[in-house]
């Protein structure tokens, strides 16, 4: 959502924006002609054939097109890393002397190096994807992923922008009530996977006094899924859990219909539904290890917690009393959120990123 959103902005800004990417969409194969060039909500998009199933999107196609066509660019911006697109097209890129911006988009953290596929990571990082790295600039998305980053590598240029959100074209501004004896509403949005913290989050349940019922918004691996509703029955607390899959075009809906959005993640480098929830006015407790941990902490939109069932369960039984503060930042955030990621005014950053790193070379 935010690289479309991005290539769009840029588009309506005048400059020139195409994405070469694959046909991959998840297992299956998007109905996209390959090599043909057409248009996406204005943006011109290729869709190339893969020939692996898996992450590695190996794609000749793409880095054939890619090598001759590179040089009529000034800058090659690269989404993600750790896949044979994303590497493979940050060397065709130093090869053919075109400028390039990475965004790791989460990649490039000490967690994700412990996580999947942790050994060819390695053999990759040390064999030649730290020389591509260090060769290119940096685009991330917060202060927590700049630190991270830094303590992998040296990189030439790394520069802090935010994610491109996309906000309700509308608010609700009907005001929330919060009675005593009403149990207070808890989402969980997100992809569900085992980096997301969600069992944390169902383990914490267990120590929760207050009056609660938890929604779980959201799809993933099957088998993975079930598992957490075993843990839930286990617990005790699947009578207060609700689970009511992927949610698309009434997300908003949902995500205002709740007191208080929770994600319990073990890396994020951002956070869309960080901003997607407080663009609403639904409050968060988030992870330290969300990237905009500090954003939330120094404008005051919610609370920011230890990855630790004990703390989770502490602070969601301490919010529970804090109507007056859940009410003030409903009431506040939406506002907030639509000055500070504001399109023209990303768009500007991004447009001088781009020109700092055509400048530098």
């Amino acid at each position: 959502m935010s690289v479309s959103k991005l290539s769009e902005q840029l588009i309506k800004a005048g400059c020139y924006t195409e994405v070469f990417t694959t046909t991959a969409n998840g297992n299956t194969e998007l109905q996209a002609v390959p090599g043909a060039r057409v248009m996406v909500d204005n943006v011109p998009v290729t869709y190339f054939k893969r020939l692996t199933k898996d992450h590695s999107h190996f794609s000749p196609a793409l880095l054939k097109r890619l090598w001759k066509e590179a040089r009529n660019f000034d800058v090659i911006h690269i989404h993600a890393w750790w896949n044979l697109v994303s590497v493979l097209s940050c060397w065709i890129a130093l090869k053919r002397g075109v400028p390039i911006v990475i965004s790791p988009r989460g990649t490039l953290s000490a967690y994700s190096f412990s996580n999947k596929n942790n050994l060819p990571k390695r053999i990759i990082h040390s064999w030649f994807g730290k020389k591509l790295l260090e060769s290119s600039s940096i685009h991330v998305t917060s202060d927590r992923e700049k630190r991270a980053i830094e303590n992998i590598i040296p990189a030439k240029r790394s520069i802090n922008i935010p994610n491109f959100v996309v906000l309700p074209e509308k608010v609700n501004d009907e005001k929330q009530e919060y009675s005593t004896g009403t149990p207070l509403k808890l989402l969980f949005f997100s992809r569900i996977e085992e980096k997301k913290g969600l069992d944390i989050l169902l383990n914490a349940l267990t120590k929760v006094t207050i009056s609660y019922h938890l929604t779980v918004a959201g799809d993933g691996e099957g088998g993975y899924i079930d598992r957490l509703k075993a843990l839930a029955v286990n617990n005790g607390v699947a009578d207060r859990v609700s689970w009511i899959g992927f949610q698309g075009a009434n997300k908003f809906v949902v995500l205002q219909q709740h007191d208080l959005m929770v994600l319990s993640s073990h890396d994020e480098n951002f956070g869309n539904v960080v901003i997607e929830s407080l663009s609403v006015g639904t409050p968060v407790l988030i992870s330290k290890y969300v990237g905009l941990a500090d954003y939330v902490a120094a404008n005051g939109l919610g609370w920011v917690c230890e990855l630790d069932e004990n703390d989770i369960s502490a602070y969601i039984n301490k919010i529970f009393d804090q109507k007056d503060k859940l009410a003030g930042i409903r009431q506040a955030a939406p506002m907030t959120i639509r000055k500070d990621f504001d399109e023209a005014n990303l768009t500007k950053e991004y447009i001088d990123m781009y020109n700092q790193i055509i400048d530098n070379g």
